[in-house]
């Protein structure tokens, strides 16, 4: 979907008028929920109060918004703002305004801390986290009230309570996927329930450390051999299938996020929702996940692009966006709001997750091909006769190459 929301041409001539160009993301599943219409809003107020400066959006799919501003950039065609999945390369290239030559102090101070860090490159921001979400562990209150079992706060609740709902015949008693769609997510969750994850309090690559091999290990002996993970092989197993099997109710428990939440309840499901087991009991923070908007040097336009983010990350705007898809906003000032908003009860275990999440690598530009290795396979860690030290191995090789090529 591409539309014009408003603004012709890129400079106005001698009046000093100016047309940013951006580029945005699409986080509607039709026409009724375009994200075009919170665009379309936001540029109508932006321009009213703004004289001199137009907005004209270009509002993609996900399947291809990275890969067309990729496009625009190599041909020296920049949009003055992308909303899109990464910026590291394009900041590692030089061809982002920091956050610091855009935005007014409060508004960059306004952030949360862990979405400012992940947003960083060498310790300097580049990256504007324009909405998050966490992760927490879902389960059906009524399978597992029918069961007569607990929420699980452990790793052996989850297998304890497992292996009980498989007894009574419930097809996924976890739902684990592990297919090529997101496994970096679920992987994620798991190795930080063992007190690993991707990298190291140095920001280094740590992805066969000691902790994430035992982690893996225990997830194929216990719930993956033990056949408590349901009728599709986890490698072979997309998140998005495994979401709809939790909304017709047919599994006992699985990482969920709040987009899940509502579509599960639409449908009659009851959710429980507790946080992230781990090893020894709940885990300490949650896995933080963030789509950026960033700013390109290209064209000049960096005072109008500053007086756009500025009214962009006002509370109204970050809740507009969050509400209507069931994410959560990224600063400070529009979280707490949210938090004492009786409207937005269901969302508050989220957020009080949030700053305490951790994200993945964002500022590595080897983050990228680090996640397609995740991608071609974790999988195979827990199948019959995997080796999840060996995959491990493969994995953090494939990282540490990506690393060194930057």
């Amino acid at each position: 979907m591409t539309v014009t929301l408003s603004g012709c041409g890129s400079v106005g001539g001698d009046s000093g008028d100016v047309t940013l160009r951006l580029v945005a993301a699409d986080y509607g599943t039709g026409p009724a929920n375009s994200s075009e219409k919170y665009w379309n809003r936001l540029v109508k107020g932006f321009e009213a109060t703004h004289p001199g400066i137009k907005v004209d959006v270009t509002v993609l799919s996900w399947k291809k918004v990275d890969r067309e501003v990729a496009a625009m950039v190599k041909k020296g065609q920049a949009p003055d703002i992308a909303q899109i999945g990464a910026y590291a390369d394009y900041a590692k290239a030089d061809k982002l305004y920091r956050a610091d030559q855009m935005l007014s102090i409060r508004t960059q101070a306004n952030f949360l801390p862990p979405l400012t860090e992940a947003g960083s490159v060498d310790r300097t921001q580049y990256g504007l986290p324009f909405v998050a979400s966490t992760r927490l562990l879902f389960y059906n209150k009524q399978l597992f009230a029918q069961a007569g079992l607990d929420a699980p706060k452990t790793w052996a609740d989850m297998r304890d309570d497992a292996t009980v709902l498989k007894q009574r015949g419930v097809a996924y008693p976890y739902a684990l996927p592990l297919g090529p769609e997101e496994p970096q997510a679920e992987t994620a969750m798991w190795l930080l329930g063992g007190g690993g994850g991707f990298t190291d309090d140095s920001g280094s690559y740590a992805i066969d450390s000691a902790q994430n091999i035992r982690t893996f290990d225990w997830l194929k002996s216990n719930l993956v051999d033990q056949g408590l993970v349901g009728p599709v092989a986890p490698g072979k197993l997309d998140r998005q299938k495994a979401f709809d099997a939790f909304t017709d109710g047919k599994v006992g428990m699985l990482n969920g996020h709040p987009t899940l939440l509502r579509e599960a309840e639409r449908k009659g499901v009851s959710v429980g929702m507790v946080p992230l087991p781990g090893i020894d009991g709940p885990s300490k923070g949650s896995l933080g996940v963030a789509d950026w908007i960033m700013g390109f040097k290209q064209n000049g336009h960096r005072v109008p692009l500053g007086k756009f983010f500025d009214y962009m990350f006002s509370d109204k705007n970050v809740i507009d966006f969050a509400d209507e898809y069931d994410l959560l906003p990224v600063t400070d000032s529009a979280s707490a709001a949210m938090e004492t908003d009786a409207r937005f009860k269901p969302l508050w275990k989220f957020l009080a997750a949030l700053p305490d999440s951790q994200f993945y690598p964002f500022g590595k530009t080897s983050w990228a091909r680090s996640s397609e290795s995740i991608k071609e396979n974790i999988g195979k860690a827990v199948a019959p006769g995997g080796s999840p030290a060996g995959v491990l191995r493969k994995i953090a090789r494939d990282s540490a190459a990506a690393e060194r090529a930057e």
